[in-house]
């Protein structure tokens, strides 16, 4: 992985918290903001099993303006979305066990630019993925959790000077 850009640091001490910061991002990933990015974007989620990965990528894409039911995508490795004519693809790479697998089954076409793209264990694809605009850890934090959010491009880099974190 890269060197981040920028980073930035987000408490979530609840389930609300979580939907606090994918509502903030939602706002950024279906853009144009008059001052900010295009839409779309790749964002990479990391973080241990029941980090809230799956959680937060749920709320991103209700706050994107996905109805309806939002499946993980663990067994079926992506469920894809459209709203507005924006494509969202969300991806988890947990099952793979070779770098390669993702390009394999053609999810290398998929990585297009106009699409919000979210991945769930890109750590999976081991250097074969393009680097992420927003790089997501999430950590464990008492009852709750901690996100740490890096910036890997321009975009990103936008997207985090827009995002405001609630103070301690």
């Amino acid at each position: 992985m890269t060197t981040p850009l920028s980073t930035l640091e987000w408490p979530l001490p609840d389930e609300e918290a979580t939907v606090a910061l994918a509502q903030r991002l939602a706002g950024l990933v279906r853009g144009p903001a008059p001052d900010g990015p295009a839409a779309g974007g790749r964002i990479h989620l990391r973080g241990e099993l029941g980090a809230g990965k799956t959680s937060l990528a749920r709320a991103l894409l209700r706050a994107c303006g996905v109805t309806g039911r939002i499946k993980s995508p663990s067994y079926a490795l992506l469920e894809s979305y459209n709203v507005s004519n924006l494509y969202f693809y969300h991806f988890d790479f947990y099952r793979f066990s070779d770098a390669h697998e993702w390009r394999d089954v053609g999810f290398d076409e998929l990585l297009d630019t106009q699409a919000v793209i979210l991945i769930e264990w890109p750590e999976q694809a081991g250097t074969q993925l393009p680097p992420p605009d927003l790089d997501i850890r999430l950590e464990y934090a008492g009852n709750g959790r901690h996100a740490h959010l890096a910036a890997h491009s321009e975009k990103g880099q936008q997207w985090l000077m827009h995002l405001d974190p609630p103070r301690r």
